[in-house]
């Protein structure tokens, strides 16, 4: 689990939300942390928003599965949505997700010693990924 290094601690979140097929453009805040747990077995990430004046928490949990050889996630939110994804490091900086029963994708990146940033994309009508999430993280300096 040493390869969360990059994403462990406090974050603010700036939200992003472009004009897409899933809504209208728009903006919005937060403040998120991932830690270990467990023993070091897993790295959780909590965290709150507010986006588009509409507040919501979400609880998430990565782990390695041993057998499959792969990183698996589990997202829950305060809305009672939730999702599972399996993840693959790309290279030291960069974490791919694939979203389940679902066409989205997802990167964790790496972008300076204190800044993350997320994308979430989807398929679009040619076949070409567009952007419908961008989540600027960045470290709070505690």
């Amino acid at each position: 689990m040493e390869k969360f290094n990059f994403l462990l601690g406090n974050w603010n979140l700036e939200y992003m939300v472009p004009k897409s097929a899933f809504s209208e453009a728009t903006t919005g805040s937060g403040i998120g942390t991932f830690k270990r747990a467990l023993d070091d077995k897993y790295v959780y990430f909590d965290y709150s928003s507010t986006v588009n004046g509409q507040k919501g928490q979400a609880h998430a949990i990565f782990a390695w599965d041993e057998k499959a050889k792969l990183y698996r996630y589990w997202w829950f939110e305060s809305s009672g949505n939730f999702l599972t994804a399996t993840c693959k490091f790309v290279n030291e900086e960069t974490l791919f997700l694939n979203w389940h029963d679902t066409l989205l994708m997802q990167t964790f990146r790496k972008v300076g010693p204190n800044k993350v940033i997320l994308r979430m994309e989807h398929p679009d009508s040619v076949g070409k990924y567009e952007l419908i999430l961008k989540v600027i993280f960045t470290k709070k300096i505690e």
